[in-house]
């Protein structure tokens, strides 16, 4: 029997402090039904810090900065999904510097996150379409239907969740505005149900669940709040939805769930597999600054007591890879060995070799609207 002869670690544990978290809303519902309207309102709150906007395939931020009280920053990004991320990550960084502070909260408005999702979704089609067995389905009919391998999906859905996951963690308020529509109510065979309706969130099916608050805008009807993870108000179990005649984000947030400026919440730690994930962003950052930089993470690593062995090695992996990209990686000794740059071409093939055999399609229902 195998008996560990490492040490047990001590065990750590604190109080629970009771304060409420700062949210994360999704806004839906109807188009032109004033989601963006109440957005911009709120960015004005005087009980809240600097808000930043972040438009996604919308074109209303620039006009909204005129609604009453509206007062935030627009972000600029180049439309691709590794700047957007990138500038995510950077409100991500000012609000913990700002919860740090003790500051007010940082805000930010997504408008919206349907055309995230949709984003991915096309990139997702677009790879199916330019991969081999693709090309030639489209060599033999233009026009034919080429759907995604289930690895292809999962691409998409590990793009969103590294967004999703930057929300929740974030250590200030996030509004997520999406697209919501009534539908055809459908059966398990996919068939419609005469004379049944159903509603729809444009979004990758786990939206709802990544939010703290979901409310519906509707243009015929008073806002309603579909769902909340709260203990200071409740909205009925029965399936009806709270209705909020006098809605506003700012009575949402600190009058109905209880949030306080006077009280920060504490910051959600990072999950990590593993210690070699927080150097991988240091391992980019030094590629951008040269070899120079380079060779000091690698001298770093492997005097880093903390990280394992194989984390190391995951480590100099990383950077081998970083130099294998650059003008002169014969600076870096083992980093670009010819047995680095084989190791590397093998892996290539095998994930292409993977791809080409992966299962054949995604159900139509996995990764649609919440």
């Amino acid at each position: 029997m195998f008996v560990s002869t490492m040490a047990v670690p001590p065990l750590r544990t604190r109080k629970p402090t009771g304060i409420v978290p700062w949210p994360k809303i999704l806004i839906e519902g109807h188009e032109k039904a004033g989601k963006s309207y109440v957005a911009a309102q709120f960015t004005g709150s005087k009980k809240t810090g600097q808000a930043y906007w972040l438009e996604l395939g919308e074109d209303t931020a620039d006009e909204y900065a005129q609604v009453p009280g509206a007062d935030y920053l627009l972000i600029d990004h180049n439309g691709t999904y590794r700047d957007i991320l990138g500038q995510i990550e950077a409100v991500h960084a000012e609000a913990k510097r700002a919860a740090a502070a003790k500051e007010p909260p940082v805000v930010l408005v997504i408008d919206s996150i349907s055309l995230l999702w949709r984003m991915l979704v096309n990139w997702t089609n677009e790879r199916a379409r330019r991969s081999p067995k693709g090309q030639r389905k489209l060599r033999q009919d233009p026009d034919a239907e080429v759907k995604p391998t289930m690895n292809l999906w999962n691409d998409a859905y590990e793009r969103w969740a590294a967004v999703m996951y930057l929300v929740r963690t974030m250590p200030g308020i996030v509004i997520l505005l999406a697209r919501g529509k009534e539908i055809a109510a459908v059966d398990g065979n996919g068939d419609p149900i005469p004379n049944t309706k159903d509603w729809r969130v444009e979004g990758h099916k786990s939206l709802a669940y990544d939010a703290t608050v979901w409310v519906r805008l509707q243009r015929d009807s008073d806002p309603q709040i579909i769902g909340a993870r709260s203990l200071k108000f409740e909205v009925p179990r029965s399936g009806q939805p709270k209705t909020l005649p006098d809605f506003t984000i700012e009575r949402l947030v600190f009058d109905l769930m209880g949030c306080s400026v006077h009280t920060q919440p504490r910051v959600t730690p990072e999950l990590s597999g593993d210690l070699a994930q927080r150097w991988l962003p240091k391992v980019k950052q030094a590629a951008k600054d040269g070899l120079d930089e380079l060779k000091k993470l690698w001298t770093e690593a492997s005097s880093d007591s903390d990280l394992s062995r194989e984390e190391i090695r995951v480590v100099k992996a990383a950077i081998e890879r970083q130099a294998a990209e650059l003008k002169n990686p014969e600076q870096l000794t083992d980093p670009t060995s010819d047995a680095a740059k084989l190791r590397a071409a093998a892996a290539a093939a095998e994930q292409d070799s993977a791809a080409e055999d992966a299962v054949d399609e995604a159900p139509a229902d996995e990764f649609t609207a919440a």
